[in-house]
């Protein structure tokens, strides 16, 4: 499997936050629905109150379990009962573990873990934090097929995931064995996925996803959780948001049948907005539509809080609010998804389903999934014949091939999976059409050639076009200029400015697009921040604010200042980490004043997630950009401290040295993040600027050809490196090395003035123009291309 910590559901992503603190006061519940916390338990009870006329008047709602819902909500609760939510996590019992810890044992390279109960209770003896066998109890199980996952208790509150999995599938599937994450890597205690390193820690990875109400209440200054939950899985008000308000109506209407005209019901969101709207196939359609249009938001919000890859911004969750109001969904970067949107790694449904025409056209989750069972709501094709034709559709003239075959699923086509997680195989909800012809151009994948993997794309593209024509291949599509994007091609800024601009593609393909613009130096980037600043999705004016660096201070401040006050608190934070940085003498007090605000917001996100190793970079960073240079190198040291692997904290923290005037610190922390982190590159190439501030050229082109070499997607190495070459080996080894660079990277604006400016220098005036020319496209501004088009044009001021 790939290097990245995939074992816990629901990673977390750099964009973080920090929790208010919610008081609870709960008493006289049912034991089933009290809160809990790791090692400790809080009663508390729900406010109710009517008025004097005895009119409902919903107060602060409060959670008041699924025992309260079950007695008017019978059926959907039977139904929730064995769903996936309800046994997202339980305390470990004979009935609910599902591992064979009858003295069983399993050897994952050099270490062999044993499974076996005791009194009654269930133990692992498997490799501690030091690489020493250790007996640990098995506290809870984690999710329930096709893996189960157990959860032990750790000193400060924490809960840690064993990486030893037991797969729950049946044994003539493969299943009923224990399985690593991680076969074909030796994740040894060393190794920051070790199942003891934080990247399997339960409070933070995977909590929130799958118990209800939980606060993770982590205290920095001890490094310890307090972490609480109302209910151990994924109980009623997790969806529905907490009920004591309904209730109270509830009991009220139950005396008085005028109370039912109450037209929320005491519901902190009612996800039942889109019943009046019904999918209706008419005859002679072949696809349905909606009776009458509907927000298809609010339950997509409900779901993605958890469907999606995300970070969070804070726990104190507000059902029924925008996504980005607490959490910060990850775009279409490289990592996650290929260059046309179809996942890569996981992803989780929600920023695939934003891709798709389905949820363009208002579909939600629960118009194929059950809502409470998780299941279907039909099986095979019969679950898109409810709204696809099957006439038009569900025939061998439409997909050609064999009716009763797998293949004839449509699924296979439109819904290809990937495996996670060994055995966990996730389906793309992006319902796209398959395009081998984007497998030539782009090297994407395919569903044509995921069955056919002994035939080429272009195989797979004639058939296609044998079958259907070119009608899917008239328009480009986004995935060709998302590609461009990503390997720096010459002018695919202007189809990335059009992408982002062009309201009829998906909202996260936009926001991707304009992510993507921070290699180019698009002349027109103010006006297209003007305009997608001010766009309808929050998405976009997130991306949007994250462009903001790219421009002038005090275009930065005029077009980014109005956002402070956003509805949405991603865009608001997202706001004031970039406006914190615009310097403080293009900023009246006034304005200051009002972007406090939003500033404390934005260290409240990081100090929520200052348990992770980023939070902790972010707050140093941000410290050090407010000159309190004491507190950033506390937080740096805490985040290499929480997690060596990381790269960041090291350079950062080498950066405040040398605002400090104390390199030799830097230097230390530098060559110390080389023998600890994962990601050798930019601290090769930090430890290498910083030889060169030393004067010592030899030892740091060693540093700066290794960032360039172990990282050639990064155009700013390489020409870091071919310029410290010019002062080393002379200007023809240089040019010889940066049009290496420039044929990786034939849009990057300093390479080409690097070749500009040497070719000039050497006599060779027709590469000089040759690339100044190019240079003056990209960047029409460019000063210095400028003037050295000026020399070029005036035999005179070449002499």
């Amino acid at each position: 499997m790939p290097r990245k910590p995939l074992m816990l559901v629901f990673l977390m992503l750099l964009a973080l936050g920090v929790i208010l603190l919610y008081q609870y006061q709960l008493s006289s519940i049912p034991e089933s629905t009290q809160l809990h916390t790791t090692g400790s338990q809080t009663p508390s009870s729900p406010e109710q109150e009517l008025s004097d006329t005895g009119k409902f008047t919903p107060t602060k709602a409060e959670y008041v379990g699924r025992q309260a819902c079950a007695a008017c909500h019978e059926e959907q609760y039977k139904s929730w009962q064995n769903s996936h939510h309800d046994l997202a996590m339980q305390e470990a019992t004979d009935a609910t573990v599902l591992g064979d810890f009858n003295n069983t044992q399993y050897r994952y390279h050099d270490v062999t873990s044993s499974f076996y109960k005791k009194d009654n209770k269930f133990y692992v003896k498997t490799d501690n934090a030091q690489g020493e066998l250790q007996e640990f109890e098995i506290k809870y199980t984690f999710g329930v097929t096709p893996l189960q996952q157990y959860l032990i208790e750790f000193p400060g509150g924490r809960l840690q995931a064993l990486n030893i999995v037991w797969d729950t599938r049946p044994k003539d599937q493969g299943g009923q064995r224990w399985i690593h994450l991680y076969p074909n890597e030796n994740v040894d205690h060393k190794d920051p996925l070790h199942w003891t390193g934080i990247y399997q820690n339960w409070n933070i990875m995977c909590a929130e996803c799958h118990s209800t109400n939980l606060r993770k209440n982590y205290d920095l200054a001890s490094d310890s959780y307090q972490t609480k939950w109302s209910e151990i899985d994924v109980s009623c008000e997790a969806c529905h948001g907490p009920a004591s308000n309904h209730v109270t109506w509830a009991n009220s209407a139950a005396q008085d049948k005028s109370w039912r005209k109450e037209t929320n019901k005491g519901l902190v969101v009612n996800l039942t907005d889109t019943a009046d709207s019904e999918w209706q196939l008419r005859a002679g359609d072949t696809t349905a539509k909606r009776s009458i249009e509907h927000d298809a938001s609010v339950q997509l919000n409900i779901c993605a809080r958890c469907h999606s890859r995300r970070g969070v911004l804070t726990d104190v969750y507000r059902h029924g609010k925008p996504l980005l109001d607490s959490h910060s969904p990850a775009l279409l970067t490289d990592e996650l998804y290929y260059a046309d949107g179809q996942i890569k790694d996981e992803v989780y449904v929600y920023g695939s389903f934003l891709q798709s025409k389905m949820y363009k056209e208002g579909v939600i989750c629960g118009d194929c999934h059950d809502p409470h069972s998780l299941k279907l709501k039909a099986q095979g094709n019969n679950v898109c014949t409810r709204c696809h034709n099957g006439e038009t559709f569900d025939t061998q003239k439409h997909h050609h091939h064999a009716q009763s075959g797998k293949a004839a699923q449509c699924v296979s086509c439109h819904m290809p999976a990937r495996t996670y997680m060994v055995v966990d195989p996730r389906r793309d909800h992006s319902f796209r059409v398959p395009r081998p012809d984007l497998s030539e151009k782009i090297q994407t994948p395919n569903a044509c050639n995921g069955c056919h993997d002994k035939q080429t794309a272009s195989w797979a593209s004639q058939q296609v076009k044998s079958w259907f024509g070119d009608k899917t291949r008239k328009s480009r599509h986004y995935g060709e200029i998302i590609d461009a994007g990503r390997r720096g091609l010459a002018q695919a800024d202007i189809d990335l400015a059009e992408l982002a601009s062009n309201k009829d593609n998906p909202d996260i393909v936009r926001a991707t697009a304009i992510s993507l613009l921070d290699r180019y130096a698009y002349p027109r980037l103010p006006d297209l921040l003007r305009q997608t600043l001010n766009d309808q999705s929050a998405l976009v004016r997130t991306a949007a604010l994250s462009a903001l660096p790219m421009i002038d201070p005090n275009q930065q401040l005029e077009l980014g200042f109005p956002l402070l006050s956003d509805p949405i608190r991603l865009v608001r934070t997202t706001a004031a980490s970039v406006l914190i940085n615009v310097p403080a003498n293009n900023i009246s007090a006034e304005k200051i004043t009002i972007m406090q605000s939003s500033v404390n917001e934005y260290l409240e996100n990081q100090y929520y997630n200052a348990d992770r190793p980023e939070g902790l970079t972010n707050l140093g960073t941000f410290y050090m950009n407010s000159q309190q240079f004491g507190e950033a190198e506390k937080y740096f040291k805490l985040a290499i401290e929480k997690g060596p692997a990381l790269a960041q904290a090291y350079v950062n923290l080498a950066d405040l040295y040398r605002l400090q005037q104390q390199d030799q610190k830097g230097e230390a922390i530098l060559h110390q993040g080389l023998k600890a982190s994962l990601n050798k590159p930019p601290i090769h190439h930090a430890l290498g600027l910083l030889l060169v501030r030393q004067q010592k050229l030899e030892e740091a082109l060693q540093h700066l050809k290794a960032a360039a070499d172990q990282a050639p997607n990064q155009a700013r190495y390489q020409y870091v490196y071919g310029v410290a070459l010019q002062s080393s080996n002379g200007t023809p080894a240089a040019v010889k090395y940066l049009q290496k660079a420039y044929k990786q990277h034939p849009a990057d604006i300093n390479i080409l003035y690097a070749l500009a400016s040497f070719n000039f220098e050497m006599g060779d005036t027709s590469a000089a123009q040759k690339y100044t020319s190019e240079l003056l496209i990209l960047a029409p501004q460019h000063q210095g291309a400028q003037q050295l088009m000026q020399q070029l044009d005036d035999p005179q001021a070449q002499k």
